[in-house]
C-alpha cells in the first residue's frame, strides 16, 4: 500500500483519505462498522471551548446532489472531549487524529487549541475560521485576510503541532485569505467548508430548517471545491487539504491533481458510512487505469 502514502505537514499518512469534521463523530461510532485504522486519519467533531447544544431543529434539509445542515457546532466542549471522547477513541484508533477547532473569539481559538495541542493522540489542529466573530459584529473570521491571520497567529503562539486553517468558500477572494494565513504561520490550508444554502417548503411557505440558512454540501459542490483548491495551491507553498463533494476514488484523484496533498470526505459519510473504506480499496485500481504509480507524484499535476 506504499503507493498511497502522502506526507501532510511532516506526518506520513498511509493514504490521503480523511473523513471530514462533523461527518464522523469522534470515530469510535464508525469503528463499530469497520476497522477505522485503514484511514489516513480523520478530523473529529468540531470542538469549542464550552459545550454547545447546537441550533434548534429541524437542522437538515435534503436537496438534489447534496444537503443543507445547520447543526450549530453541537459538542461537549474541549474538557469533555479530552477527558471522555479521546480515551474512547484510543481503544479503536492507533493513529494520530486531526482535531477540528471552532471559536467565537480569538481567545476561544487559542484556549481550545492549546488544550488539544498537549494531547498525544492529536497530530494536527484543523482550525475552522468560518465561525461568527462575536467581538467583530458577527462576521466570520474567515471572510477577511486580517481576521484569519489574527486567528492563525494566536493559535501558532500557543501550539507546537501543525496548524491547518480551514477556509470558507463564502468569500470573494479565497486566495488572499489563504496567503494571509500562510504569512501568519499556518502549516497548511484546508478547503472548502460548506457553501451557504437554503430550502423553502412549498406547503408551509417557510424555510425548511429552523436556522433558515445552512451549509450546503454534497456532490454538487465538487467543481467549486476543485477550482478553489487549484487557485489556493497555486498561490501558497504549504500543503492543501481538499474537500467538498468528494464521494469516490476518481474525485480524490481530481482533487490531488488540483493541488491537494490529502482529501477529506464529508457528506458522503452520511449517505454511506463505508464510503471512505471503499475509496481506499478502489484507489489502486483507479490509479492503474490512469497510469498513476504513486499518489504523491500527482499532487498539483494539473498546474
Amino acid at each position: 500500500m506504499g503507493r498511497l502514502k502522502v506526507n501532510l505537514c511532516g506526518l506520513e499518512m498511509d493514504n490521503p483519505i480523511i473523513p471530514a469534521s462533523g461527518t464522523f463523530g469522534f470515530g469510535y461510532e464508525f469503528a463499530e462498522l469497520y476497522d477505522i485504522n485503514v484511514l489516513g486519519t480523520f478530523s473529529f467533531k468540531g470542538t469549542t471551548r464550552d459545550p454547545r447544544f447546537g441550533n434548534p431543529t429541524p437542522r437538515i434539509a435534503e436537496c438534489p446532489m447534496g444537503m443543507i445542515n445547520a447543526v450549530g457546532l453541537q459538542n461537549p466542549g474541549v474538557e469533555k472531549v479530552i477527558s471522555e471522547e479521546l480515551p474512547k477513541l484510543a481503544k479503536c484508533f492507533n493513529k494520530k487524529v486531526m482535531a477540528n477547532v471552532s471559536g467565537f473569539s480569538i481567545e476561544d481559538y487559542a484556549y481550545t487549541c492549546e488544550r488539544l495541542d498537549k494531547e498525544d493522540q492529536v497530530g494536527w489542529l484543523e482550525v475552522n475560521v468560518s465561525c461568527p466573530n462575536v467581538h467583530g459584529g458577527g462576521m466570520s473570521f474567515g471572510t477577511s485576510p486580517e481576521a484569519a491571520a489574527e486567528v492563525t497567529r494566536a493559535v501558532k503562539a500557543v501550539t507546537t503541532k501543525p496548524v491547518i486553517i480551514k477556509l470558507s468558500p463564502n468569500v470573494t477572494d479565497i486566495v488572499s485569505i489563504a496567503k494571509a494565513c500562510e504569512q501568519a504561520g499556518a502549516d497548511g490550508i484546508s478547503l472548502i467548508n460548506t457553501l451557504l444554502g437554503m430550502r423553502i417548503d412549498l406547503r408551509t411557505k417557510k424555510p425548511v430548517i429552523a436556522n433558515k440558512m445552512g451549509g450546503f454540501s454534497g456532490p454538487a459542490i465538487l467543481p467549486v471545491a476543485v477550482r478553489m483548491v487549484y487557485q489556493v495551491s497555486s498561490a501558497v507553498s504549504i500543503p492543501v487539504v481538499g474537500m467538498g463533494g468528494v464521494s469516490c476514488a476518481e474525485d480524490v484523484i481530481e482533487m490531488m491533481l488540483a493541488g491537494a496533498t490529502a482529501v477529506e470526505v464529508g457528506a458522503a459519510n452520511l449517505v454511506d458510512p463505508f464510503v471512505c473504506k471503499t475509496i481506499i480499496e478502489e484507489l489502486p485500481r483507479v490509479m492503474d487505469r490512469y497510469g498513476i504509480k504513486n499518489l504523491k507524484d500527482i499532487i498539483g499535476g494539473a498546474h
